[in-house]
């Protein structure tokens, strides 16, 4: 049988397996978390990948003047020079429809030329000296036995001639959403003849048409050499050979506005190629020294309507010279061919370059895009065609974009910005996480500044200088603070604090200097007070039963003073006047708001912490001092605090983990504005609180799920980094202090 120390040892040795199986399960749940949070977010910075899915002989069909793709790579047409359009079927798919023909405007007429935006839809200049916008299109469709097929749709939204005694040399044509068309024409003289056409119904169904022509005469001496118009025919951008780049507002009906005239290529080189970037706001040029450059109109006084254009973006430089711009009708994406016939495929945004198709591999004369970003093809000078699948699901991040200043589309200058949802699709994702890790610096910041000195403070008193008995209620009272849900604390700081400082901001700022005076002046009036003999039993750990009118008066003063102050140097309205006086917007959610919330929430936890850290300072220490003749507070600053600073140091760090992951207290408290400003004034947006507002609109796989997660990594390396230094520290600590144990 074995002895009680057998049985005893067997426990032991079971408690230490247990231990550390259970310390190396959590060590691996952890890393486990780490590594699917890594998993979904690291593809966002993948570079785009492409693979061959068909190779097409176009030879054969005759001349090709264009081509374009479907949008689920299914199939893909040629369209020819007589107005033919030949489908092809990529592989593992069906052809669908076969052959189809865009309708010349007048009998015999061919194309002479077209200018494709690369996903189906053509400005096409025909022989007879009309200009038509097609749109050529795959369209699904079911039987009655639920067979699939594909039929060609071709639409024609505008039909133009060219008029009598304009001698065009090229020409484009588009139709606005509310169905104003515009065609634009290049004269030889290198001026614009440019034709719109208005159309209204009224509420009987009657439409009007109203017709406008407008003439932008050519600059002596410096012809354009590319241009391009928006979708919408709202604005127009032209390149000269001298390097200019030209552009004007066609908004107006009639009216040619000038809207930019800058020199935006070195000296003695020409702009090659002009295209606007899907949005309409942004316009990419490329010149012959091989530039390549993004301009965007930029307000001139923040607020105000004046815009003058500017250079925002400098792409990464292409192996050749640019010869043309295929522009994504989904996101800020830009595709080029250059002369060499390399394929160049960069995010404007970003600034990246996504991919690059030697010229070897492509030898380019014309792409066609997949509206949905999944493929392109390439017509090469062969007349061989090439369909390409492209895996490139998140173009607009990037480091930089992340983590750097981006100047985006209608900003005076680069700047740090989150905001992952816009007014329309073609606005520009911004999705830096710089504000919201500012923002959880920030709302942690504060807290602590109030959880920190009233913790530790409270902690030394109740160990050290009040009385057993009372230790044992303020204890467990302060610690049953943490069990307070910290939606509960959100709740009441949102929908009664918040309101409440607003309504008394005067008595909140009186208050933080009343009321520390109320204390000094007890504690100096105590001083002489506590020799009287009927106080002397408060000096033996009550001395807090003094301070309490104190601060009542303190809060009672700042109350009652507030509102008189208020109305006395800030005509009654000290939000008013900060506003107007220095610029300081009252956000009602603000950082005053978070330091008591928040600072509420970590109290209990550094209070706990330090408390025991005090209170297992060895008697022998408190006692030899004590007996040497320091008084309590020289004991206790000189003697306690420095051997128990490692514990001190432990506590405030689990308090600021606490701060840096709370979530539902700074959601429901701030404004969750994701701005770079140190004001108590303003609010601010954390990772925590960023990933419980965004989540529920994050797309499944998408780049806000993915950066979500990022963000998630991000907050896992600020606490992980800052317990890792709180361990160094409290080791250092430590060994420091070992000597007075």
């Amino acid at each position: 049988m074995p002895t009680r120390f057998q049985r005893a040892k067997r426990m032991d040795r079971l408690a230490t397996a247990i231990i550390t199986v259970g310390g190396l399960a959590v060590i691996f749940c952890v890393v486990a978390i780490l590594v699917l949070i890594a998993r979904e977010a690291l593809p966002l910075f993948r570079d785009a990948r492409v693979a061959e899915a068909a190779t097409i002989d176009a030879r054969r069909v005759g001349e090709v003047v264009g081509l374009g793709i479907g949008d689920r790579m299914e199939n893909g047409f040629i369209l020819r020079r007589d107005g033919g359009v030949e489908v092809f079927a990529i592989p593992e798919h069906p052809a669908g429809a076969r052959v189809a023909a865009i309708e010349p405007p007048s009998p015999g007429a061919v194309i002479a030329e077209v200018s494709g935006s690369g996903d189906g839809h053509f400005s096409v200049w025909w022989s007879t000296g009309q200009v038509t916008l097609d749109s050529v299109r795959f369209e699904a469709r079911f039987d009655d036995a639920g067979v699939r097929t594909l039929d060609v749709e071709i639409e024609r939204p505008m039909t133009a001639v060219i008029p009598d005694g304009v001698d065009a040399r090229h020409a484009l044509a588009r139709v606005s959403d509310d169905g104003r068309q515009t065609l634009v024409l290049l004269t030889e003289q290198g001026g614009f003849q440019i034709r719109q056409e208005t159309r209204e119904e009224d509420f009987l169904g009657n439409v009007s048409t109203e017709s406008f022509e407008i003439e932008i005469l050519p600059r002596a001496g410096d012809g354009i050499e590319a241009f391009d118009v928006d979708v919408g025919g709202r604005r127009l951008f032209a390149g000269t050979r001298r390097g200019r780049l030209l552009g004007w507002d066609l908004r107006s009906a009639g009216r040619a506005e000038p809207i930019g005239d800058v020199v935006a290529a070195p000296p003695d080189a020409a702009i090659r190629a002009v295209a606007m970037i899907y949005g309409g706001q942004s316009v990419a040029v490329a010149d012959a020294a091989g530039g390549y450059t993004v301009w965007s109109m930029v307000p001139v006084v923040e607020g105000q309507g004046g815009r003058h254009l500017v250079r925002i973006h400098d792409m990464p430089s292409p192996p050749d010279p640019i010869r043309r711009f295929y522009p994504s009708r989904r996101d800020k994406s830009m595709m080029a061919v250059t002369e060499a016939g390399a394929v160049v495929l960069d995010h404007t945004t970003s600034e990246g370059r996504l991919l690059h198709l030697p010229a070897d591999r492509a030898a380019a004369r014309q792409i066609a895009q997949s509206r949905r970003g999944n493929g392109f093809a390439v017509l090469s000078e062969e007349g061989v065609v090439q369909v390409w699948r492209l895996d490139n699901p998140h173009p607009e991040t990037n480091v930089r974009v992340l983590f750097g200043k981006v100047w985006y589309e209608g900003y005076r200058e680069p700047d740090y910005v989150w905001q992952s949802s816009a007014a329309s699709d073609d606005s520009e994702p911004k999705l830096s996480l710089v504000p919201l890790v500012f923002g959880t610096i920030k709302g942690t910041f504060y807290a602590m500044l109030l959880a920190v000195p009233l913790a530790l403070f409270g902690a030394l008193y109740t160990s050290q200088l009040t009385r057993p008995e009372i230790r044992d209620v303020i204890k467990p009272v302060v610690e049953v603070m943490a069990a307070i849900p910290s939606v509960i604390l959100g709740f009441l700081a949102a929908l009664w604090l918040a309101p409440l400082f607003e309504r008394n901001l005067g008595s909140v700022f009186l208050s933080m200097v009343l009321i520390p005076a109320c204390v000094v002046a007890a504690v100096a009036a105590w001083s002489g007070l506590r020799r009287l003999k009927p106080l002397q039993p408060l000096e033996t750990g009550f001395e807090f039963i003094a301070i309490v009118p104190a601060l009542l008066a303190g809060v009672l003063l700042a109350i009652g003073l507030g509102p008189v102050l208020e109305r006395w140097l800030f005509d009654g309205d000290l939000k008013l006047w900060l506003y107007e006086e220095g610029g300081v917007r009252y956000d009602p959610r603000n950082c005053i708001v978070i330091a008591f919330a928040l600072g509420f929430a970590v109290i209990p936890i550094i209070f706990t912490i330090a408390e025991d850290a005090f209170s297992n300072v060895p008697r022998s220490l408190t006692a030899g001092s004590l007996a040497l003749g320091a008084s309590r507070w020289q004991t206790a600053w000189r003697v306690v605090l420095p051997s128990a600073s490692p514990g001190i140091f432990a506590g405030i760090m689990i308090g600021l983990g606490r701060a840096v992951g709370e979530t539902m207290i700074v959601l429901m408290a701030t404004g969750n504005t994701p701005i770079l400003d140190w004001s108590i004034f303003n609010g601010m947006r954390t990772l925590s609180a960023n990933i419980a507002v965004e989540v529920p609109e994050a797309p499944h796989g998408g780049t806000l799920y993915r950066v979500l997660f990022l963000s998630g990594m991000v907050l896992f390396f600020m606490t992980f980094t800052l317990n890792t230094l709180a361990e160094w520290v409290r080791q250092r600590l430590r060994k420091k202090f070992a000597q007075f144990q």
